[in-house]
């Protein structure tokens, strides 16, 4: 058997992470990993699963049986599966899918060289393989979540919040600085929690500030914020160090008082139409991105309308949103009936997105004639393909830059003006060398 491991992540930011550092600590002890590669070539792979949502679940069972296949057919020789899947639904899955070789979570999936080497196993604990461009990566800073959302699954998946040390987290972005990369994604699945289960306080702000500080990260982006209890010190770091950028993805779900309570979200309209408005008077500038939901039970014309006229006031940079689906386990699906039927779930998905839609326009419309600093993270045909700090990777507009113009090196940062713009994109023109 040759020692090429294939592993193949899905899901979000956060698997990703885990898949990284299981590659890292695969090729220290010899193995050779490519990462979601179209055509395995190696005799083992590794599947990563989500278990997040029925789309999610879906994807993942698919894709184990595709690779289950494989080995059916010789292709393959080993396969293993780990992941929030596995994590939740292990004894279901273990006798559905014989085929599978090894079943792991979401917290023991180091065991998995382990049972590889058998009696020749050796602990040898490697660098974290990057699989994004070089220049940027995620940064877990917890796992886990205890805020209950009544139709959230994650509890259940990934237990407590459980936050990583500081001084551990720190000296990993000193590493990857040291390994090229200069933008840092924060992740986690409630960032503003870090710190609580540690001594009872709230450390975001903290910790930030202490990564801000670290001479080669140009940036640092937060995503998954929440809005009860937010941690306002978090905005004063926002404003004044100039490497974080002025962008939070918060989750806000809802508007309306009725939906906000039926969903133990513990924050009311009042507030949240309040933390809008703190997070733009604190850090002008902010671009915000948000989490809606449509059609959770109970939810009515008026709660509807509520939060359209809620998108409309807010304008945020960056909106998207779902439908609501039962997911088993939880607290909704064990308490409510799912009852606003899908053809009014869509609808409101449609007429929400819409109202959305033309407000992205005219967002991204206002920045034509200003000059951005933006970093290049590949080349397509016929232009350089870049980010302002108010974009995130594979989820936010791009800068489209004609590669005509002159050569751009990907990961640097070049001033670029902006000369047109479209509904999710900018183009523009760099008028200085690299920054």
């Amino acid at each position: 058997m040759n020692k090429t491991i294939d592993i193949i992540s899905l899901g979000c930011s956060k698997n990703l992470v885990d898949s990284e550092v299981l590659m890292g600590l695969m090729e220290a002890n010899g193995y050779q990993c490519t990462h979601d590669s179209d055509d395995p070539q190696g005799d083992i792979v590794v599947v990563n699963t989500c278990g997040f949502i029925a789309d999610a679940k879906e994807e993942s069972i698919n894709t184990i049986l595709e690779f289950a296949q494989a080995k059916t057919e010789g292709r393959i020789k080993r396969l293993f599966v780990m992941g929030c899947l596995s994590e939740r639904y292990l004894a279901e899955l273990e006798a559905e899918i014989p085929e599978v070789d090894g079943w792991y979570g979401k917290f023991n999936y180091k065991q998995l060289l382990k049972d590889l080497e058998g009696s020749d196993y050796q602990v040898c604990e490697g660098k974290r393989h990057i699989t994004t461009p070089s220049h940027y990566a995620y940064l877990k800073i917890s796992e886990g979540c205890d805020r209950h959302c009544a139709y959230c699954a994650i509890p259940l998946i990934t237990g407590k919040h459980q936050s990583r040390p500081m001084q551990e987290i720190l000296d990993e972005v000193r590493q990857l600085v040291k390994d090229g990369t200069k933008e840092f994604n924060v992740i986690a699945q409630e960032l503003t929690y870090y710190g609580l289960d540690i001594d009872g306080q709230q450390h975001i702000a903290e910790l930030i500030e202490e990564m801000a500080d670290i001479p080669g990260v140009e940036w640092i982006r937060l995503h998954y914020a929440y809005p009860t209890h937010f941690p306002w010190d978090l905005l004063r770091v926002m404003r004044e160090k100039k490497n974080v950028c002025k962008y939070l993805d918060i989750a806000l779900q809802h508007i309306s008082d009725n939906m906000l309570s039926r969903m133990h979200r513990h924050v009311t309209k009042e507030e949240t139409y309040e933390l809008v408005r703190r997070l733009r008077e604190d850090v002008p500038g902010i671009h915000i991105r948000t989490t809606l939901m449509v059609g959770f039970p109970g939810e009515t014309d008026e709660d509807f309308e509520e939060l359209k006229a809620f998108v409309k006031w807010a304008r945020f940079e960056r909106m998207g949103a779902f439908a609501y689906s039962e997911e088993e386990g939880t607290y909704s699906e064990q308490h409510y009936d799912d009852d606003v039927p899908e053809e009014v779930k869509q609808s409101r998905l449609d007429k929400l997105m819409r109202i959305q839609q033309n407000i992205s326009a005219e967002l991204e419309a206002e920045k034509v004639g200003q000059t951005l600093k933006v970093i290049i993270d590949r080349r397509e045909g016929d232009y350089y393909i870049g980010r302002t700090e108010y974009c995130s990777p594979e989820v936010d507009p791009e800068v489209l830059i004609p590669a005509a113009e002159r050569k751009l090196t990907i990961g640097e940062f070049y001033d670029v003006h902006i000369t047109d713009s479209e509904e999710f994109d900018l183009y523009g023109t760099t008028i200085y060398d690299k920054i």
